[in-house]
Order: structure tokens, then sequence, then C-alpha cells
């Protein structure tokens, strides 16, 4: 009998929906368990751990997404996809900030199902490949009584190395934000330690991505709503990639890099000065640098083009403060370069 393709626990509170999704993907070589409820589920899991859990929202009881952060939180490597009825913007933003892998909806397709699933699961397993790296190297560093610094640094050039070679459009693009940061970073006064915070989140504020299709990333035409989304989690899969080997502040920096200054990003909690500075440094940074590059679905702006768009949405999308800034040093520098 050969091995299963993974292990899947079905979490709802209708009989039949669980006896189908196990049936189809029993059918597809998964091992499947089922939980009627939150607490049911944890129970299952506390005893033997699943590589994906199908958890259901509207369930008696604490709802799905009350259950979803104890699940994230104590079962790390296990990859939970959301199932609703509803399909309401909000909660599924949340959802996904909460750790959530993907989001389908009732009444859904088993090929939907089926999807998410092997999608899900593909992309938890380089998440783990990721951290084990970083764990290696973390290992090396103290075995060998190297700077950990420096074991940690040729790790992330090697990470940053992989992303840029499945995506030929960001080439070269985390270390040119990085590089725009610093220099954003030092116009505000920042210190020399929180300098090389702003560096570290800034090479690795893409690096979520690494888990993302390359087929939507390098999408030519408009992105669906669902793709918008799976992009979006790269902001929630690379702090989680990279907490066990960098500071909270980095962490925060990552994380926050696509809140919107206005607050008005789809389930944003915080707005303005409430968002890290060095979040809102990398936000202003990131896009300047991706509106100079050709992108799949547009041809890189001019110079002069990529600041009238910051100072567009100065205010609105980004800190006015940085964008301004940013400005000054971009407009400095063409001076310079005439």
């Amino acid at each position: 009998m050969s091995e299963p393709k993974g292990t899947i626990l079905v979490v709802d509170d209708e009989e039949a929906i669980r006896c189908i999704l196990n049936k189809g993907l029993a059918m597809r070589g998964y091992a499947c368990d089922e939980a009627e409820n939150g607490e049911q589920a944890l129970e299952k899991l506390e005893k033997k751990p699943s590589d994906l859990v199908i958890l259901d929202i509207n369930m008696p009881g604490r709802q799905g997404n009350e259950v979803l952060p104890d699940i994230i939180n104590r079962f790390p490597e296990t990859a939970v996809v959301m199932a609703s009825g509803i399909a309401d913007p909000l909660m599924i933003a949340q959802c996904i900030r909460d750790g959530a892998h993907d989001y389908i909806k009732k009444p859904f397709r088993f090929e939907q199902v089926l999807q998410s699933v092997n999608g899900t699961l593909d992309k938890r397993q380089i998440e783990i490949e990721v951290q084990r790296y970083l764990r290696d190297a973390k290992r090396e560093a103290e075995r060998t009584n190297t700077d950990p610094r420096k074991i940690f640094a040729e790790a992330i050039e090697s990470l940053i190395n992989a992303l840029e070679s499945t995506d030929a459009y960001i080439k070269g693009h985390s270390r040119r934000v990085a590089a725009l940061s610093v220099e954003i970073g030092r116009h505000v006064g920042l210190s020399p330690e929180e300098l090389e915070d702003l560096r570290w989140a800034a090479l690795l504020h893409d690096v979520g991505r690494i888990a993302v299709d390359p087929e939507i990333l390098n999408k030519p035409g408009e992105l669906t709503a669902s793709e918008y989304r799976h992009i979006m989690t790269h902001a929630v899969i690379g702090p989680r990639l990279v907490r066990p080997f960098v500071n909270d502040s980095v962490v925060r920096m990552i994380s926050h890099h696509h809140d919107r200054y206005d607050g008005s990003g789809l389930g944003q909690k915080v707005r303005g000065k409430d968002i890290p500075l060095g979040a809102r440094i990398i936000a202003v940074a990131d896009a300047y640098q991706a509106m100079i590059s050709d992108r799949p679905y547009r041809p890189a702006m001019s110079k002069g083009e990529a600041v009238n768009e910051l100072m567009w949405y100065s205010g609105s999308q980004f800190d006015p403060i940085i964008a301004n800034i940013c400005v000054g040093i971009v407009q400095t520098c063409t001076r310079m370069d005439a």
C-alpha cells in the first residue's frame, strides 16, 4: 500500500460536507480525518497533527476564524484552508493575516477544493524547507563559532537568488529596495542598529514570495481576486519564515510593509504612525523601485512618472514625510547623474 500524499483534517459541523470531502480527497490519495467543531479539531491535532486542515468558519461554539490562531500557534507545520458560504473580503483578509493559506467559498466544486489543497501543501512544503535551511545555517554558525550574522547573510543571499530565479522581473529588486530604504532611514535619523534592522527587513520583505505560484506572479493580465489574495499571502508567509532567525522589529516591518498609511488596506488594523516606521519606509522604497522596473503587465515608468505617483498617493498609501524624503533622494541622484 502506497504512502498517502498527505494528511488532511476536515472540520465542519455539516456531516454531509465532511463525508463528501473525505471521500473525494481519499480517492486522490490523501489520508483524511474529520471533526465537527473547533475544539474537537484541536484535540485531534494534539494527538496527531495533520499536514492540512480545511476549517469551516461558521460552526456552533467557537467559529473557525477564532480557532485559526490556535492552530497556527500550536501546530506551526500544519497548513490551513478556510471555508465559508460568505465571501466577506474583510473576513478573508483577516484569516490570511492570521495565517490561513487559502480561502474557499461554499458551495464549492470539488476541483476547486483539490486545487486549493494541492497548491497549499506545495506552498507549505516550500516554507518548511526554507525554515529547515535557515535552521541548518544557524546550527552551522553555532558549530563553527562563526558570527551568526555572516552565516545568516549567506543563507539569505541564497534565498533571494532562489526567489529572483522564479521571477525575472524582480531580479535585484530586494537589494535595490534595501539600499533606498537605508538611505531614507539615514535621512530620518535612524541609529546604526535601527538601520541594520531596516536593511534586513528590506532585503527580506518579499521572501514570502518564494511560496507564491510563479505563473500568478508573472501573469500579464489583470489578477483575479483569488490570485491577488494568493500573492498577498507573501506578507504573512515571509514573517513566519524568518521569525525564528531575526528580531521582532524586523518581523514587524515585513508584516506591515503593504499597510496603507490611511489604514484603508483590506483587513488592516493599524494606520498612520502606528505602522512601524521601517515598514513605512520600505513601502515607499518598494513601490518606487517597482514602478521604475518592467512588470509583466506594464513597462517601467520613468523616474519622473514614479515620483509623481509617490506624491499623488502621499498621505493615502504612503507616509507623506517618507514619500517626500524619497522624492528628494531620487531627485538629488538624478541631478548628480545628469
